[in-house]
């Protein structure tokens, strides 16, 4: 009798090697030849393009470049950065560019008045909202220099996704983030304060680039435009409100013994006075009142210029 055969099931294929030879992982020298060039391309062509704009000096100069997975390239550069997810038609679904906070909280401090030489190193930390709207005014000088690189002045424009802080970032469920992606890191000088910018691109994509360098702009903005839609940028950001009401003074005996349904009354007889206040610090004194159905605070003083509660919510 003869003995039945058994049939090993083929071993499935390296995932790296089946990357390189769909064109989705390239080797270190042309991904390193590509980063290189783009890397060039933003240090020739941002720095003038900023300054015409800013009215003060910015340094762009190209850092080298990363390789890995998209998810954990992204991880892996920490907290108290800006992102956000864009895509350019014809050319990548997804890419994304990443500022540190530095950069964002110190382009603020300029744009306001500030003296670069004056300014410290600022703190890493995750952006305000306001922060948040003017580091999506940067991403999109940086994504116009990207497009205009690989695709030429007459191409798509670049879709760009919210700018958001990276504690809030989610891993995505369709499985991109296991893509292999290059990252162009860039380091920026605003004064004396050294930050950083990133692009990330899937290295498919990368590999099918033609990168050029792009033609300066024809009339690019002056300090005073900049500044209007920084200032109209910030006054069209949300902020939260927080009003505070003084109530009377009670024991800690009657406190603890306070129940569902129990009253306790304001602190004042008259017109209750309210302060409202964002981000800890307090705007406006009001008082309080109500319209139909809704309860309401009447402004009756200011805590300050209208400039003074602009800076402070600004950080």
């Amino acid at each position: 009798m003869k003995e039945a055969r058994v049939t090993e099931a083929p071993s499935a294929m390296d995932p790296i090697v089946l990357a390189r030879l769909t064109g989705r992982l390239g080797d270190q020298a042309t991904i390193s030849r590509l980063c290189a060039s783009l890397g060039d391309v933003f240090a020739e062509f941002l720095p003038d393009m900023l300054e015409s704009e800013l009215g003060f000096e910015v340094a762009v100069s190209y850092a080298g470049f990363s390789t890995g997975r998209y998810g954990p390239l992204v991880e892996g550069l920490g907290g108290a950065m800006a992102c956000c997810d864009a895509s350019l038609r014809d050319w990548c679904d997804r890419f994304t560019l990443i500022c540190d906070s530095p950069m964002i909280i110190t382009l603020v401090e300029n744009m306001l008045g500030a003296v670069s030489d004056a300014i410290d190193d600022p703190e890493p930390r995750p952006l305000s909202k306001i922060e948040l709207d003017l580091a999506a005014m940067m991403f999109d000088r940086i994504s116009g220099v990207l497009k205009t690189a690989v695709m030429g002045a007459n191409g798509f424009e670049p879709l760009l996704g919210p700018a958001h802080n990276a504690e809030t970032r989610k891993a995505t469920e369709d499985g991109s983030d296991e893509t292999f992606v290059a990252m162009v890191n860039m380091a920026v000088g605003i004064g004396p304060v050294l930050s950083t910018f990133h692009v990330i691109v899937p290295q498919a994509v990368l590999l099918k680039s033609t990168i050029t360098t792009p033609k300066p702009a024809n009339a690019p903005k002056t300090r005073v435009e900049w500044s209007e839609q920084l200032g109209e940028q910030v006054r069209r950001s949300k902020v939260s409100l927080e009003a505070r009401i003084r109530l009377e003074a009670q024991t800690l005996d009657t406190i603890s013994r306070l129940q569902a349904g129990d009253i306790i009354p304001f602190n004042e007889a008259g017109d209750v006075r309210v302060e409202v206040n964002a981000n800890g610090r307090n705007l406006y004194v009001c008082e309080f009142g109500r319209s139909g159905a809704r309860y309401t605070v009447r402004v009756k003083d200011t805590y300050g210029s209208e400039e003074d509660i602009l800076q402070h919510l600004i950080g």
